[in-house]
């Protein structure tokens, strides 16, 4: 070791150089408090494995974050043979790599994570729906940082589905930024608005300022775009808003149209012009770990044909990508008695899949079992009445 500190001084290839004493068995606690002025810490001890190990582990002792390996070869022996077959010491040490890399983690960095993930299993499923407890018992919950891929055929009902299933966390506090770049925000706002309350607007006008003061206080925000829109330009509206207002839940309706929906011979570009939308939305979703749902329409298929996973437009780019994928399957399109419903084809949280049948109320614009059980409940209170009258009317008849 003595010698390896001479090459290394007459050579001046750092600053510093301490040579470890007990060769290498163990680091001395009165040292560690020395260690800590320095930013860098460079670890070249000899080229056998056990070298190697107890460099590695004296790098844990001193911060990972701050040292750097010679990783022992026979290009890079230790610095006395280094120097003797004429090696430039002072480029190994400049060139060391460093012991810690921000994109790789062990799981003694992960398991206190982890442990709190078992300890509180509740908030990391995510927030629950209130409207749609079905959904809850297959997703668990809205979890932030994941991206849902939402596809249906045309008319089925995906924007209206996706507005309420969106109203019903922001009513829980989920800061939500919505782009509507084919329905009028005025538009989207007012089935937002009926759906909260639960009765048409039209016909409860005198109440119009006290419904909107209150879905005024929610923290749902709209973007202005309409039509197709540089990718660019929406993406920097979307993580300006997301910094400002900590937005949660981002949702894009829809993908093809915010691209355009011309008819173009170009398939290919389009379909990666699609696929570069996809990518930012999902990096987007981890770095700043909010929830981004994109409606995106499926190809155009048979209407008896059920819709999968591979029936989404453009390359599988759209299904790989999405942790969850969602499609509405509307079988009255093809059946008398056909139902619609939505299926969860993926979740990569969990991995259970099912179905949601979905009734729509059109008083209140809404697919939720809550606001139809309160209509159900209505309407027996009233036949149960009828029949009340009726017996009481034949009793009287009798008499």
């Amino acid at each position: 070791m003595v010698h390896d500190l001479l090459a290394l001084v007459s050579r001046k290839s750092a600053n510093t150089v301490i040579c470890l004493p007990y060769n290498l068995q163990n680091l001395p606690q009165q040292l560690l408090p020395y260690m800590e002025s320095f930013k860098r810490l460079v670890l070249w001890f000899g080229n056998d494995e056990t070298s190697w190990y107890t460099a590695r582990q004296f790098a844990k002792k001193l911060n990972e974050k701050r040292c750097s390996f010679v990783r022992p070869t026979d290009l890079q022996p230790r610095p006395k043979l280094a120097s003797d077959m004429g090696y430039d010491l002072k480029s190994i040490v400049q060139n060391a790599q460093p012991a810690w890399h921000k994109s790789i983690t062990t799981f003694h960095e992960l398991r206190e994570e982890v442990l709190s993930d078992l300890q509180n299993i509740d908030k990391v499923q995510g927030v629950k729906w209130r409207r749609y407890p079905a959904l809850n018992r297959i997703l668990k919950g809205h979890r932030r940082g994941e991206f849902t891929v939402l596809t249906g055929p045309t008319g089925c009902g995906k924007t209206t589905f996706i507005s309420e299933y969106s109203l019903d966390l922001a009513m829980q506090g989920i800061n939500t930024l919505w782009g509507s770049f084919e329905i009028r925000n005025a538009r989207l706002a007012r089935t937002m608005l009926q759906q909260m309350v639960g009765v048409p607007l039209d016909e409860h006008l005198e109440k119009f300022n006290s419904y909107a003061d209150a879905f005024e206080k929610l923290p749902i925000y709209f973007m202005t775009f309409h039509g197709q829109q540089s990718i660019k330009i929406v993406m920097e509206a979307v993580e300006y808003a997301t910094y400002i207002h900590d937005i949660a839940h981002v949702i894009i309706d829809n993908v093809q149209f915010m691209m355009g929906m011309s008819d173009d011979s170009r398939h290919l570009d389009r379909f990666w012009k699609q696929d570069d939308i996809i990518a930012r939305f999902r990096n987007f979703a981890t770095k700043y770990n909010c929830h981004v749902t994109a409606i995106i329409h499926p190809r155009k298929e048979r209407i008896e044909e059920e819709l999968t996973t591979s029936s989404i437009f453009g390359s599988a780019k759209a299904s790989q990508e999405a942790d969850n994928v969602l499609i509405i399957q509307d079988k009255r399109l093809s059946s008398i008695r056909g139902k619609k419903y939505l299926q969860v084809a993926k979740n990569r949280y969990s991995g259970d899949l099912g179905i949601m049948v979905l009734d729509f109320d059109k008083s209140s614009l809404s697919y939720s079992s809550k606001m139809k059980t309160k209509q159900e409940d209505k309407d027996k209170r009233k036949t149960s009445a009828k029949r009340e009258t009726e017996e009481q009317i034949k009793k009287q008849t009798h008499m």
